[in-house]
């Protein structure tokens, strides 16, 4: 596996890293442990060294997960989790309920250490940004944890152009963590270019749009009952039926590489910028290795036009958040 360098902090991981979310959460039951464990393993075993996880995937659970699968492997790999929402007396984490305030930020470091098993959080983002708590004061708390030797970098998630100049100029910022993919080109206006005048790097989550450019989900597919995907106007079967379309594209496109949809698009973000690193995730070690493949798919620049120009023009239907989730994003 090739490697890349995100931001000027020099974070060297592997071109191709692994979001562990959907071991635990967001898409529907948990893999079984033992089964999670072996995965990430394999990830490991096949060249992947950069893991993202969080303290809200679960709660909690993704990262004990990821700190006891990838123990003996610790030297080897960089870990990335998140802060950012508020504690809860009977669920633990309150998701609808931001909370940056640093001495929280520094709360939810020294229980990530633990869960994590590990003395250093390689990657620390803010999870969303928090509008009651002044990014400045964010940047300051884990600059101050950086300081005591407790994380290593930090990173910012979905956070807006203006939001990411202010936080850089009190701690730089090592990555920007954000859905991108060939269905989701927003942060092309604002944010990349932002990033590449600040030496910051770029972590797309969701490359796969939430599996949907993989070519396996369709209008017929049904989500089990706690899919994230079942609350996304995107993924609602009119639109499911109408995206088919970019899919049909990137199809036609690997048919003639010799490749799959899925590593098209991943192929795609690469070619982007050489400070780009996707994070697709998977419960299956043949989509891990589908996933990795794309690394080996090189797109010509003439490739890059001729798939942009084709994707252009297909008109994407519906929005990649419910309404209160995107209100979050961006700021």
């Amino acid at each position: 596996m090739q490697k890349r360098k995100l931001g000027k902090g020099n974070l060297e991981v592997s071109a191709i890293g692994f979001g562990c979310m959907g071991l635990s959460f967001g898409y529907g039951p948990a893999l079984d442990k033992r089964q999670a464990i072996d995965l990430l393993r394999a990830t490991v075993e096949r060249g992947i060294t950069f893991f993202d996880t969080a303290e809200a995937y679960g709660p909690f659970t993704n990262e004990e997960l990821v700190g006891e699968a990838l123990a003996p492997f610790r030297s080897q790999v960089v870990i990335a989790t998140k802060f950012g929402f508020a504690q809860d007396p009977n669920s633990g984490l309150n998701m609808n309920v931001m909370d940056s305030r640093p001495e929280h930020i520094k709360e939810v470091a020294e229980a990530s250490l633990k869960r994590l098993k590990t003395d250093v959080i390689d990657l620390f983002y803010q999870h969303r940004v928090d509008p009651n708590v002044p990014i400045e004061d964010v940047a300051g708390a884990v600059k101050e944890l950086i300081q005591q030797g407790k994380v290593k970098h930090f990173g910012l998630s979905e956070a807006g152009a203006k939001t990411i100049r202010r936080a850089n100029a009190v701690q730089p910022v090592t990555a920007l963590q954000s859905e991108y993919s060939l269905w989701f080109r927003n942060p092309e206006s604002a944010v990349l270019p932002t990033l590449e005048e600040l030496g910051i790097g770029f972590v797309p989550f969701s490359p796969l749009g939430k599996g949907f450019l993989t070519g396996k989900i369709n209008q017929e597919t049904t989500f089990a009952k706690n899919d994230f995907r079942n609350i996304v106007p995107r993924f609602n079967a009119e639109n499911r039926k109408a995206n088919q379309a970019l899919v049909e594209l990137l199809g036609s496109f690997a048919q003639k590489r010799k490749a799959t949809p899925a590593q098209i698009a991943l192929a795609w973000l690469l070619a982007q910028k050489r400070w780009i690193v996707p994070i697709p995730g998977t419960t299956k070690l043949h989509r891990l290795e589908e996933n990795i493949g794309a690394a080996a798919v090189e797109l010509s620049p003439d490739d890059v036009r001729e798939l942009e120009s084709a994707a252009s023009e297909v008109d994407i239907q519906g929005e990649r958040y419910p309404e209160e989730l995107e209100r979050r994003t961006g700021l």
